[in-house]
C-alpha cells in the first residue's frame, strides 16, 4: 500500500489533508508532517479542519497554517483522511470532501472497515503518527526537525505518555528515531501537558464533583454539561484527558466522560484497564476507536443513555 499511496503523490500535484473533528494531537502531528513531507516534494498541499487547533497544540510547526473554512476543491488530486475510521468524521463538510477525485485513508482504529480504496490501515500501530512515519521511511524520505516533533507528538499523545497498552517495541523505537531527529521530549510535553488554560482546570474540578463509582467499584464516569463549560468560561477542547482521571482510580476498571455537545446529544468517552474492551461498547453505539479507548455519540437523556451504558458494561464488557 506504501508504494500504490507513493506513486499517486508522484502523479499528482494538489492534496487536501484533513482529520476528525474534535482534534487530538495524533490527528495534528500527523496531518502537518504529511503537509510538510508533500511540500518538501514541490506539491500544493492545503489542511483542513472543521475545528481550530486547541491551545496546547499550536507550538505544532506548521499549524498557524491550518484553515477551518474549505475552499472550492476543483484541481485537488487527491485528499488523505487521517485518524479517521470513516469519512464522516471528518465534519459537516464530509459530503464535499468526497467529491475530491482520490481519497487516501490512514488510520489505525481496529473498527476501520475502510472506506475507500486506497487504504493503510494497521490496528497494531500505536497512532496515526506511527504509520506516517513508516510511510515516509518507506518512500525513503528524509525526516526534518518540524516532522519528527509533529510525528513525535503524535505518538506520545495516543500512547497516553508512552504507558497505555498501544505502547510497543515499534512505537518506543520510533519515538527514539524522532528525538535523533530532532524532536525534543521535554519541550514537546511541556506545551502538551504543562500549558493547561485556568480555564481548563476550573473545568475539571466542576466535573470531579459529578464523580460516581458504580458497578462494585468496578466503572467511574463523570458529566460535563453545557453548563458547565459556561461555568468555568471553558471550551469543549477543555475536556481533553479527562476520562483518564477515573480510570486512575483503584479497582476502577472502566472510566466514561459524558461530554454534552447540543440539546440532549452528548459525547461518550471510553477507557478501560486489561482486558476490557470499550471498543465493542463504543461501536455498539454507532461509534469505535481501541479496545482500551473509544467513543461515540449518543442522542437521548443522560439518565436514559447512563442506564444504556451501564447496561452494555454489565452484560457485555465486565462478563469477558
Amino acid at each position: 500500500m506504501i508504494q500504490k499511496i507513493s506513486d499517486l503523490i508522484e502523479r499528482g500535484r494538489a492534496f487536501l489533508i484533513t482529520s476528525h473533528v474534535r482534534l487530538d494531537g495524533d490527528a495534528l502531528g500527523s496531518e502537518l508532517a504529511i503537509y510538510e513531507m508533500l511540500r518538501s516534494l514541490g506539491k500544493t498541499v492545503l489542511v483542513y479542519n472543521q475545528d481550530p487547533v486547541p491551545s496546547n497544540y499550536r507550538f505544532l510547526p506548521g499549524s498557524d497554517r491550518i484553515v477551518t473554512e474549505l475552499p472550492r476543491l476543483e484541481g485537488y488530486d487527491a485528499a488523505f483522511i487521517l485518524d479517521c475510521s470513516d469519512l464522516d468524521r471528518v465534519g459537516d463538510e464530509a459530503p464535499t470532501i468526497a467529491t475530491v477525485g482520490r481519497i487516501v485513508n490512514i488510520d489505525h482504529h481496529v473498527s476501520n472497515g475502510g472506506f475507500t480504496d486506497i487504504t493503510y490501515i494497521d490496528p497494531e500501530a500505536s497512532s496515526t503518527g506511527e504509520l506516517i512515519y513508516r510511510l515516509m521511511e518507506g518512500m525513503g524520505l528524509p525526516v526534518s526537525k518540524e516532522m519528527a516533533t509533529n510525528l513525535y507528538t503524535a505518538i506520545l499523545t495516543d500512547t497516553g505518555g508512552f504507558h497505555y497498552g498501544n505502547t510497543g517495541k515499534n512505537s518506543l523505537i520510533t519515538a527514539g528515531n524522532l528525538i535523533g531527529m530532532g524532536a525534543d521530549p521535554q519541550w514537546i510535553s511541556e506545551n502538551v501537558y504543562d500549558s493547561n488554560p485556568l480555564a481548563k482546570i476550573k473545568l475539571l474540578t466542576l466535573a470531579l464533583d459529578t464523580l460516581q463509582i458504580e458497578l462494585d467499584g468496578k466503572v467511574a464516569s463523570m458529566v460535563v454539561s453545557q453548563k458547565t463549560l459556561g461555568e468555568a468560561s471553558a471550551l469543549p477542547e477543555h475536556t481533553e484527558g479527562f476520562v483518564d482521571f477515573p480510570r486512575t482510580i483503584q479497582g476502577v476498571e472502566v472510566s466514561i466522560l459524558y461530554s454534552e455537545l447540543s440539546d440532549r446529544f452528548f459525547k461518550i468517552s471510553l477507557r478501560s484497564k486489561g482486558k476490557f474492551n470499550v471498543e465493542r461498547l463504543a461501536r455498539f453505539f454507532g461509534g469505535g476507536g481501541h479496545i482500551n479507548a473509544a467513543a461515540c455519540r449518543i442522542r437521548g437523556e443522560l439518565a436514559q443513555i447512563k442506564s444504556q451504558v451501564l447496561d452494555f458494561i454489565r452484560e457485555s464488557v465486565l462478563t469477558t
